[in-house]
């Protein structure tokens, strides 16, 4: 029903039956917007919810289940749901609350983050664990880069073209260079990593 309903708003919808195959569809289809049900078979809405949230996923996550307590609502907000809907409702305010959704993704934050790991978009400064790592403009772009694609591998003619812009004077191995500097920032535990072959993978 919630899918021939989101279909006909004109929504392009992914359905998964358990929680693992939540897990599965959102890494595989990085949707815009989850909405979630408490009671699912194996992995419920909650832990669903937790795991995403443990990825560094920060897409918008709307939790509907069928209790109402105040304990209950309290619980679906600290795994890390946006928003909390009480079963029966009626369809035009699940749209209305996931256009609301939608509207707060699509706002460019302040911040990004990842584990103890945050840069600041606005005066390009990046901690870790509090501590200030004292980055050069470029050395905070191939972060920002990282940070925006946590846990899959950006390539090194990715790097040049987003945080160099294809300069004719950069080469591969400029990326390699900065990705040390960025190691030697950052310390232990190391967080990026090579792939062989393929490029770099914030990770961890």
């Amino acid at each position: 029903m919630l899918e021939r309903t989101l279909a006909a708003e004109g929504y392009a919808v992914t359905t998964a039956a358990d929680g693992g195959a939540a897990l599965a569809a959102v890494e595989r289809s990085a949707p815009e917007a989850v909405v979630l049900d408490v009671a699912m078979p194996g992995l419920d809405g909650l832990a669903v919810c937790r795991r995403l949230r443990a990825k560094g996923l920060a897409l918008p996550i709307l939790l509907l289940t069928a209790r109402d307590a105040v304990n209950d609502r309290v619980a679906g907000l600290d795994a890390g749901a946006d928003d909390y809907l009480v079963k029966p409702f009626a369809a035009e305010e699940l749209l209305a609350r996931i256009r609301a959704l939608l509207r707060r993704g699509h706002e460019p934050p302040e911040v990004l983050a990842h584990g103890d790991l945050v840069l600041d978009l606005r005066s390009r400064a990046a901690t870790r664990a509090g501590r200030d790592l004292a980055l050069s403009g470029r050395e905070a772009d191939l972060l920002e880069l990282l940070l925006r694609n946590a846990r899959h591998v950006v390539s090194r003619e990715l790097a040049l073209e987003r945080v160099w812009h294809g300069a004719a004077s950069a080469s591969p191995n400029v990326v390699d260079r900065y990705v040390s500097y960025l190691r030697r920032k950052l310390g232990d535990p190391p967080l990026i990593e090579t792939v062989r072959g393929a490029g770099f993978v914030l990770g961890r």
